[in-house]
């Protein structure tokens, strides 16, 4: 068990170094453990474990290494409209002047779920997830476009979800 942990140790250490981009750098096996996680954000460190020839204690070092990182979170996904969000749209924005400014400011919204700085028809997309047609009418007339530097809003009310998964693996 000594040398599993050693090497474990020596390889959450390669693990933190940054790749070229800045990104951490992730080796084959936090790789394996995030899609054991895609695939059951339950399953048992173990279970991940014996997947993944690592120790419960060495699965769970690196699971924590990469929700320090930010690599990934691990969160209960909900379908919104069995909890009370009957309206979801994504909203495309542009922009005069810092596009980042004006996702910095959508990102600090709570209705806002996702934001995404994009080249083609619009600077941002973001995805906003509401109780109704009035709080959506709200975020968007009232607080989107008073943003010092969004020029227009074009809104894509979601009229049924059919598939939402986070199940892309690592490539």
């Amino acid at each position: 068990m000594h040398s599993e942990v050693v090497a474990s140790r020596s390889a959450d250490q390669r693990d933190l170094r940054e790749s070229r981009n800045g990104s951490p750098h992730l080796d084959a096996v936090s790789l394996a453990i995030i899609e054991q996680l895609q695939e059951d954000g339950r399953r048992p460190y173990a279970a991940i474990g014996k997947a993944v020839g690592l120790s419960e204690a060495a699965v769970r070092q690196r699971v924590q290494k990469l929700l320090d990182q930010g690599v990934m979170q691990i969160v209960a996904v909900t379908d919104p409209l069995t909890v009370g969000f009957r309206r979801q749209a994504m909203v495309g924005v542009n922009v005069q002047g810092d596009v980042e400014a004006v996702a910095d400011a959508l990102t600090a919204m709570s209705e806002v779920e996702y934001v995404v700085m994009t080249a083609g028809s619009f600077d941002i997309l973001a995805e906003i997830v509401c109780e109704d047609d009035d709080h959506l009418l709200d975020v968007i007339n009232k607080r989107i476009r008073a943003m010092p530097g969004v020029r227009s809003t074009e809104s894509f009310v979601y009229l049924k979800l059919k598939k939402q998964t986070y199940m892309w693996g690592t490539r």
